[in-house]
């Protein structure tokens, strides 16, 4: 950062940058708050004159990366949680699948509709938890300062949009990561819907192709699949040198789960008159059990951290220093 702050040619090139260039030291809560704004688009890496075979060997996505991944373990909640995201990988995913889609199909008899409400209700509750704690801890750690309603407009806007992403090479992560937010959002209200649905209105599933809740579900299961599969294509085709290879389970783990959950989603409504549809009902519930469980110690984290380091990001433009 020291380097980059004396040269600054990448200064346009996304907010690490200009945050950068508001600092004459970089403590290391600095550098994590700088190390969340990257997207990790490389861009940077291709323009520097300073990076390898330079003697400096100036490599400011892959080390922000790193940095990255040990600001998550800085901020977990429980502390001794920390080394989950070490351990946050496909394999470990696939086999908590496939253990929990056991349990499913012995106890079908035995879980009840008001018990699954209740497993999936707490385990929802408890990632709120955790995110709304790594929150805080990143915001009390930079300085605590409360945002006014013009930084938190920008921000949103910065978070939404995808501000960092929308040239050159990370024009295709901006869409397929479009795909995979607002897809993720569609499933989730067509969840609420069919809830209100079953709960108030006592209408209960499987509910006409042409209702809300299934619409929903189906357009926001197709954006789940192809944002997923086609950020799993752009990863494979990156350069290694800006990747740190120590993430790479916890990303892929997180992609092949969303495939999973909206793969299997989407077979559910179509094959919903099958006799062995329950066979997949339970994949599908397992899959989204497994799903929620490593949501706080996993890849989805980065998007809680951006969002607060782009909040901070925001506070520091409209104040034109660190907040």
């Amino acid at each position: 950062m020291t380097i980059c702050n004396a040269c600054r040619y990448c200064e346009g090139y996304c907010a690490v940058f200009p945050a950068m260039e508001k600092r004459m030291e970089f403590p290391d809560a600095d550098l994590r708050y700088l190390a969340n704004l990257c997207h990790n688009c490389g861009e940077c890496l291709d323009a520097c004159q300073y990076a390898p075979p330079h003697e400096f060997a100036v490599n400011v996505p892959l080390v922000l990366a790193q940095i990255r991944l040990q600001s998550y373990r800085h901020y977990a909640w429980p502390g001794f949680m920390a080394r989950a995201f070490e351990r946050n990988g496909l394999v470990v995913s696939l086999l908590l699948c496939a253990g929990l889609t056991g349990v499913l199909l012995a106890g079908g008899r035995v879980f009840s509709h008001a018990g699954m409400v209740i497993t999936f209700g707490l385990a929802g509750l408890f990632v709120l938890i955790v995110w709304a704690v790594g929150f805080y801890r990143f915001w009390k750690e930079s300085g605590g300062t409360v945002p006014g309603p013009g930084s938190i407009r920008q921000a949103l806007t910065d978070i939404v949009a995808l501000t960092n992403l929308r040239e050159g090479k990370s024009e295709a992560r901006r869409w397929f990561h479009h795909l995979t937010f607002y897809g993720f959002l569609l499933c989730f209200a067509a969840t609420c819907v069919a809830a209100f649905y079953d709960s108030v209105l006592e209408w209960r599933a499987p509910y006409p192709y042409l209702s809300l809740p299934v619409v929903l579900g189906t357009v926001g299961g197709i954006g789940l699949l192809a944002g997923p599969a086609g950020l799993l294509v752009l990863k494979s085709l990156r350069d290694p040198a800006a990747m740190d290879r120590a993430q790479n389970g916890m990303d892929r783990a997180f992609i092949v789960l969303l495939l999973l959950a909206s793969g299997t989603g989407l077979l559910l409504m179509v094959f919903r008159g099958a006799v062995w549809v329950g066979w997949l009902l339970s994949i599908h519930l397992a899959v989204i059990l497994v799903f929620f469980l490593v949501l706080p110690y996993g890849k989805f984290v980065h998007g809680i951290y951006r969002s607060a380091a782009l909040l901070r990001y925001s506070v520091e433009r409209r104040f034109n220093r660190p907040a």
